[in-house]
């Protein structure tokens, strides 16, 4: 196992859950400290307090992954008398950075409200409200079929040609080619002045506009002809569609009640608090970690009998109940899901990588609340 470095680790991290995910005015990425020094020992934990990085001392942690920004609006002053100034000094003393990944890691693939769906028994999952897409682009290039294996190799190793579930997608025709090589040229076929007829192939693929210069750097670089033929095409379809909340069905209908049990003990809550007749059955759920109270009518527009999510307040509890769609309430604090998750994550990508750098799931609780 190799010794890294902290923006390794964090390179690796925003492979799966880039900052670009994030809503826009949300603060996440590094916001104490420094990524350029080594680390062997990371916390994974939902809040930074006093506690949490207390434990990350006690455990010779150097960095922190945080799902809730400690710094969430600008700060006005660094006053270490306060308890944000002394949270920040304490971090600093002890040379430990502190890196938030928040609506990022709640959007990305396998983050917090996929891993909250899981546990919540859906299947057939969904988005919630789409937040993020990529536009489709297609690359028409044409090649001495001799050269047309190579070609489409490099292109497929540099991520064109992936549809859904399906990778080193292309399609290939047969035709001739015609140019003339003027006499500043070193054609890789034919004389200079000369008309040359080539039988080539037009190799087509497809990959999101992300990845333009990547593809064209592979192109170009494998391709024989000293200034090869091609063309760019935007497309309508979109790829990479990703957004807040899942969207499922229970493998069968379930009494509201019930399930509202099922979800306290699947989450790991004392306590859940519920709008909708308790008799009520229900099988199509959305779930939203965090605040939700914004994505009520959405949730209701998406068809979910119940939706899952935190914070809820009183009045928008009646509009939910005015618009018959049930909501259970876990609390916001359900969102330490993404502790363990980011690590056994985090771990098996390392692993991959052969890095030796321990994650440890916060064992704190940051649950404000107590139920008397």
């Amino acid at each position: 196992m190799k010794e890294t470095n902290a923006q390794h680790i964090i390179s690796l991290f925003e492979q799966w859950a880039p900052k670009s995910l994030a809503v826009d005015g949300d603060p996440v990425g590094l916001q104490v400290g420094t990524l350029n020094k080594k680390v062997t020992k990371i916390l994974v934990t939902l809040d930074v307090n006093l506690d949490t990085v207390e434990e990350a001392i006690t455990n010779g942690c150097e960095l922190i992954i945080a799902h809730h920004p400690p710094i969430f609006r600008g700060l006005k002053n660094m006053r270490t008398d306060l308890p944000q100034g002394i949270l920040i000094e304490k971090l600093i003393k002890h040379d430990i950075a502190v890196y938030a990944a928040h609506t990022n890691l709640d959007i990305a693939k396998g983050g917090v409200n996929d891993l909250l769906a899981s546990a919540l028994h859906l299947e057939n999952i969904e988005i919630l409200e789409q937040t993020f897409s990529e536009q489709l682009m297609k690359l028409a290039v044409f090649t001495p079929k001799e050269s047309t294996a190579a070609v489409r190799a490099a292109l497929s190793t540099a991520g064109a040609g992936k549809i859904g579930d399906y990778d080193s997608c292309s399609f290939t025709t047969r035709g001739e080619g015609r140019f003339k090589p003027l006499e500043e040229a070193t054609p890789y076929i034919g004389q200079a002045n000369e008309l040359s007829v080539v039988e080539e192939d037009k190799v087509e693929v497809v990959f999101p506009v992300s990845m333009k210069n990547k593809i064209l750097k592979a192109l170009l670089t494998t391709h024989p002809y000293e200034e090869p033929a091609y063309d760019l095409v935007l497309l309508e379809a979109e790829v990479n569609i990703k957004g807040l909340g899942r969207i499922g069905i229970l493998p069968e209908k379930q009494i509201l009640g019930d399930y509202a049990h099922l979800v306290k003990q699947q989450l790991n809550v004392p306590f859940v608090r519920v709008v909708g007749d308790l008799t009520k059955k229900v099988r199509k759920v959305a779930v939203l970690g965090g605040d939700g109270n914004k994505y009520i009518q959405i949730a209701k527009r998406a068809g979910a009998d119940v939706f899952i999510t935190g914070d809820l307040y009183f009045h928008v509890a009646q509009d939910a109940e005015a618009i018959g769609l049930s909501v259970i309430d876990p609390g916001h604090h359900v969102e330490q899901i993404m502790k363990t998750g980011v690590a056994e994550y985090m771990t098996k990508v390392c692993v991959e990588n052969k890095l030796a750098v321990e994650f440890i799931p916060s064992k704190i609780s940051t649950e404000p609340f107590q139920l008397i």
